[in-house]
Parts: C-alpha cells; sequence; structure tokens
C-alpha cells in the first residue's frame, strides 16, 4: 500500500557517506527531508544534490536534517562528490544512503514491491520512479509527500516555505493561502475566538501579530525584527 500523508515513515538501517544509521535514531527530535534520485552521476541529480549542498544552513535553522538516497552504493556516492562540487560550486555535506538492495525504495514506494534483484545493472529508466520528496516529523509521520519526473529537476525552496508552513501550523491553529511565505499573513482557524487568539500568541511569546478578519477567517502577519519579541495586538479588519 502507498505511504499517505499522517503515515509513520518506514525506520530502516542503512550504510551511509556519513556511516550507517538507524533512521528513526538519526532523525531525533528533529524534522527530516528524505530525498531520493535515480542515478549518480546524472546531469539533472548533479544540479540538485548541489543546490540541497547549498540551501543546508537554511535547513538547520529550521531544526531539519536532510538526507539523500539512491540505489547505486556508498562509495560511488563519495566519488561523485567531487563532480557535483566541480560542477555546482557546493558538494554534498549531508549523508547519502546506498540503497543497493532496493529495500528503502521498496518500502517508501518509489519502485515497486515487485522489483526483484540489487542496484547492478539498473538504469536511470528503471529507476525512474525514484525522485521522490518526504518531508517528515519528530514525531517520525510523513508530512509531505512530492514526486518528480525524471526530467524535472526539484525546487528545494518551495520545499523550504512548506517546511516553514508545517512547523507555523504545527505550533499554532492556523493555515497559510497560497504562495504564503514566511513572515507573510496566516489564515487562523475559525474555530478560535479573537480573544483567544490574542491571548494565546501573547502567552507564548510570539512577534508582533495584526489580526484581521476576511470573510470566516482571521489572518495573522508574523515579524520577525532580530531577535526581539513584541506582543501581539488585535485590530478590526
Amino acid at each position: 500500500m502507498a505511504l499517505q500523508l499522517g503515515d509513520t515513515a518506514p525506520d530502516f538501517e542503512a550504510d551511509t557517506t556519513q556511516g550507517r544509521i538507524k533512521f528513526h535514531d538519526w532523525i531525533g527530535d528533529s524534522w527530516a527531508v528524505l530525498f531520493s534520485h535515480p542515478k549518480d552521476f546524472t546531469p539533472v541529480c548533479t544540479t540538485e544534490l548541489g543546490y540541497m549542498a547549498k540551501l543546508k544552513p537554511e535547513f538547520d535553522k529550521r531544526n531539519v536534517k536532510i538526507i539523500g538516497l539512491s540505489v547505486d552504493p556508498v562509495d560511488k556516492h563519495s566519488k561523485w562528490s567531487d563532480d557535483i562540487k566541480e560542477t555546482q560550486g557546493h558538494a554534498p555535506n549531508y549523508p547519502m544512503i546506498g540503497d543497493t538492495d532496493l529495500s528503502i525504495s521498496k518500502a517508501y514506494g518509489m519502485l515497486p514491491a515487485s522489483v526483484s534483484g540489487t542496484a547492478d545493472g539498473r538504469t536511470p529508466a528503471d529507476n525512474q520512479t525514484v525522485r521522490n520528496v518526504f518531508v517528515i516529523g519528530p514525531d517520525k509521520k510523513i508530512k509531505l509527500i512530492i514526486v518528480y519526473p525524471m526530467t524535472t529537476g526539484r525546487n528545494f525552496d518551495e520545499v523550504l516555505r512548506v517546511i516553514d508552513s508545517l512547523q507555523l501550523t504545527a505550533k499554532h491553529k492556523v493555515s497559510t493561502p497560497v504562495n504564503w511565505k514566511q513572515g507573510e499573513d496566516v489564515i487562523i482557524a475559525g474555530s478560535v475566538s479573537g480573544s483567544r487568539t490574542s491571548e494565546s500568541f501573547r502567552s507564548r511569546g510570539d512577534p508582533q501579530a495584526v489580526l484581521l478578519e476576511l470573510s470566516r477567517a482571521r489572518l495573522v502577519r508574523h515579524r520577525r525584527r532580530g531577535r526581539r519579541h513584541r506582543r501581539c495586538r488585535r485590530s478590526a479588519a
């Protein structure tokens, strides 16, 4: 059965470029991004892994661990890193899993369970379903699944944007509107009263918030100014 949002991410043990890990233990109390690619030394994947390395400080700020996966062995990943550094300016600075027996790819539904054998002799075309992104919360539940076609590189800026939304909405009873970015208005759940909202945000020491009515929803604007946290205030639309 295909994994769904809210399912527990399958646990596994695997060799990576940074040593052997047990996945759930490796995540710990952090968030995690598991992303896979069809084959080492392929051009689209090279650009993706280089860009992910460039973005890693942004993931670190959000307490998000990142880990890559392909069916190629770990020693091949390590050799590929030199090419990624040379062409993209950034070598992978995160672990990369060698899923040579295809077990993780199958567990996550990236390859059919009926696929037999190992990574030996497999081509990118054989692995075309393996260009996935899974965002996993500290509770080890799957929060986001994105599947990309072979010919399309991923937008990891969008993954960051969704993580910002996931982390905010995990903390507060809000939703984020279309094209939302961190620091912009969010929609407060209709079940939350204005007084409860204002009190709730104040009690958590959040940055300044401006509450606005929009149909039956309310919007909250979060503004960070350095490390200072300002009390919330409520105003009518």
